[in-house]
C-alpha cells in the first residue's frame, strides 16, 4: 500500500511541475513584450534616448578588470544591497527593475535613491521587456547578469498565481534568451530558493537531495527555474549558478517577512501570529543575514567561469551550479520573537496558532559545505546581532522625528 502511495505521489508531483512549466510556456508567448512600434509600457522611462545610453555607459563603466553586470530586481532587498556591494568594489553595475506594488514601492524607491547617489543607475522595466533587455545588451557588453529578480512569498501565491508564472518562469526565459543571443555571452547568476526542497524530511538540506515534492507554487516555479537553466546550459553554453537562498533578513528588508511585520506588530500593540506543527512544536528556519548573503552572492559571480557560447549557438561544455545559502543554524520562530521582544522593549502579544495549509513548512536547514567548498562561503551573523542591526534601521528609517534613513 505504502509503495503504491509513494508511486502515485511522485507521479503527481512531476504532473503539477510539468503543468507549471507548460503554463509558464504559455503566458511567455501571450504575455511578452508589445511589438516595437506600440507605445512604451514604461512612458516614464524614455529608454533608448542619448541621454539614457550616456547613464547606462556611466553605471557600466568599471575599474580595469572588474565586471560590468546587469543586476535585475536590483530595487528588492537583495538587489540593493548586491548592486551596492558590486559598486564599493570597483565592479561596473546597471540596474533594472519594474517597482511593482507587491509590497511598498515607496521602500523600493528608497533603495533607487540610494543606489543613484552611489553611481548606480536603476531602470524602471521589466524583464519581460524582451527589446528593453536586446537594447542594454547592444549599449553594454556585460560580463555577467545577476538575476534577483522574480516575485517572491509564499503565501500570495494563492492569491495571485500568475504572477508567479509571469516573473519566475516567462522573466526567467527572457532573460536567458537574451543572454544566449549576447555576443559574448555573460555568466549568469540568478536567485532560486530554498522553497525547492519542499516537503523533504531530511535533513540539513543537500543541494543533492530531491527536490521534486514542492509545497508551493513559488517553490515550484523556482524549480521549474533550475531546469530552465539546464536546458539553456545544455542547448546555448550559458554558464549559469543558482543560489538557493534561506530566509534572509536583515535592514532594508521585505516587509511582508515574518521578522519585519512581527516588529511593525509588536510596536503598534497589535497581536501576532505564531505558528506551530503537531505536538505543539515551533516552525523553525534558518535565518541568514543580508551581508552573508552578499558574500555568498559574490562568491559565486568571482567564481562563475565564461559561458561557451556566442550569438546564441553553443560552442562547448559551459559551468551549471547551484549551491545554498544559509546560516546552518535553525531557530524556532518563538525564539526569533522573544529577540523581538527585547530589542523592542515592548512584550509581543501572541495568537498561537496550527501551520496551515498554505504552503510553509515546519523547517528549514542549509547544508553550505559545497558553497564553503568553492568559494570560502562562511556566515558570520547570528541571529540576535542581526536583528539588532534589523531593529536599528527600523527604528531610524520610520522614526517620525528622524528623516536621515541611513544606508548601508
Amino acid at each position: 500500500m505504502d509503495k503504491h502511495r509513494s508511486r502515485w505521489t511522485y507521479s503527481f508531483t512531476k504532473l503539477i511541475f510539468w503543468t507549471t512549466l507548460f503554463a509558464g510556456t504559455i503566458l511567455f508567448v501571450c504575455f511578452h513584450s508589445p511589438p516595437s512600434d506600440s507605445p512604451s509600457i514604461h512612458p516614464k522611462m524614455k529608454w533608448g534616448s542619448p541621454q539614457w545610453e550616456k547613464r547606462v555607459k556611466s553605471s557600466a563603466r568599471s575599474r580595469s578588470g572588474h565586471f560590468t553586470v546587469l543586476v535585475t530586481g536590483a530595487a528588492g532587498f537583495v538587489g540593493s544591497h548586491v548592486s551596492a556591494a558590486l559598486k564599493r568594489r570597483g565592479d561596473g553595475v546597471v540596474g533594472l527593475d519594474n517597482f511593482n506594488s507587491y509590497y511598498d514601492p515607496s521602500l523600493k524607491r528608497a533603495r533607487q535613491k540610494l543606489l543613484e547617489r552611489n553611481g548606480i543607475f536603476v531602470i524602471e522595466g521589466d524583464i519581460n521587456d524582451r527589446h528593453l533587455l536586446e537594447k542594454l545588451f547592444d549599449v553594454v557588453a556585460f560580463t555577467h547578469v545577476m538575476h534577483l529578480a522574480a516575485q517572491a512569498g509564499v503565501r500570495y501565491a494563492m492569491k495571485n498565481p500568475g504572477s508567479y508564472i509571469h516573473s519566475n518562469i516567462a522573466g526567467l526565459v527572457s532573460v536567458f534568451e537574451a543572454c544566449k543571443s549576447a555576443n559574448p555571452q555573460p555568466a549568469i547568476v540568478w536567485a532560486s530558493s530554498s522553497s525547492v526542497y519542499g516537503l523533504n524530511s531530511k535533513v540539513p538540506f543537500s543541494e543533492k537531495d530531491r527536490t521534486d515534492q514542492p509545497a508551493s507554487l513559488y517553490a515550484a516555479t523556482k524549480k521549474a527555474g533550475e531546469e530552465i537553466a539546464h536546458t539553456y546550459n545544455h542547448i546555448y553554453g550559458l554558464s549559469i549558478t543558482g543560489l538557493r537562498f534561506f530566509t534572509v533578513y536583515g535592514p532594508w528588508g521585505r516587509p511582508d517577512m515574518a521578522y519585519f511585520f512581527f516588529t511593525k506588530d509588536i510596536l503598534k500593540g497589535k497581536s501576532i501570529n505564531v505558528f506551530e506543527g503537531s505536538n505543539n512544536k515551533s516552525v523553525a528556519r534558518d535565518f541568514t543575514y543580508i551581508d552573508d548573503i552578499v558574500k555568498g552572492c559574490l562568491g559565486a559571480l568571482d567564481t562563475a567561469e565564461k559561458s561557451t557560447g556566442s550569438g546564441g549557438k553553443k560552442k562547448g561544455n559551459a559551468q551549471l551550479r547551484v549551491f545554498n545559502l544559509g546560516n546552518t543554524s535553525p531557530v524556532p520562530v518563538t525564539k526569533l520573537v522573544s529577540i523581538l521582544e527585547k530589542l523592542l522593549k515592548v512584550k509581543a502579544k501572541k495568537n498561537v496558532l496550527p501551520l496551515p495549509r498554505n504552503g510553509d513548512v515546519m523547517f528549514t536547514h542549509a547544508n553550505i559545505s559545497y558553497a564553503h567548498k568553492e568559494f570560502g562561503y562562511k556566515p558570520t551573523t547570528d541571529l540576535q546581532m542581526g536583528l539588532q542591526k534589523f531593529v536599528n534601521w527600523y527604528l531610524d528609517y520610520y522614526s517620525v522625528s528622524e528623516k536621515k534613513k541611513s544606508f548601508w
